[in-house]
């Protein structure tokens, strides 16, 4: 587990919103800082105010003010290479200290309607390549962000718009995402 010190400092640019919204939105600027083309990424979300009760030290280094409210995301190590990614979820288990979790996944999106040209009776593999190949496809990035309580928000990075205010939020953007990742706390 790293010690999250990659991630911004200054989240003063990100827009006002709930703490879960702020700690997407502080991801998203963190996986955007690495770029693109890379492997999924996860995060332990804790509360900041109970790390800093509880370990002193560690909110220190991470740079945590006394006063600062707000949820910590704790990156977490890599996922194992070659796991399907529901089946590497359905192996997670929190420890109570962490409030919430959050993935970084990168995926090819197709505009509402591309269905209707989808081939029919298509393989998996099939419908991959098809997807891969269609003309219409954007590459996104995104963040999903969930809490214990069933709060979710995903904050989803166009690659042809690749900056911070053209971030969509929304907490039903990617609802398989989400609730796959508040299976986690089961």
């Amino acid at each position: 587990m790293s010690d999250g010190s990659n991630l911004p400092d200054d989240v003063s640019t990100l827009p006002a919103g709930s703490p879960l919204t702020r700690a997407a939105l502080e991801i998203d600027e963190y996986a955007a800082t690495l770029g693109w083309d890379l492997p999924a990424r996860l995060f332990a979300l804790v509360d900041s105010s109970a790390l800093r009760k509880a370990d002193p030290r560690i909110a220190e280094q991470l740079g945590l003010a006394d006063d600062q409210p707000g949820l910590t995301p704790v990156e977490q190590d890599e996922l194992p290479a070659g796991m399907e990614l529901d089946k590497f979820l359905g192996t997670i288990a929190w420890p109570d200290a962490v409030a919430g979790c959050a993935l970084v996944v990168e995926r090819l999106m197709l505009p509402p309607g591309a269905e209707q040209s989808r081939p029919r009776n298509a393989s998996d593999a099939q419908l991959a390549e098809w997807v891969a190949n269609h003309p219409k496809r954007e590459e996104v990035r995104i963040t999903a962000a969930v809490l214990r309580d069933g709060s979710k928000e995903i904050a989803l990075r166009l690659r042809s718009k690749d900056t911070a205010r053209e971030v969509l939020t929304g907490p039903d953007l990617v609802p398989g995402l989400t609730q796959a990742l508040l299976a986690t706390f089961s």
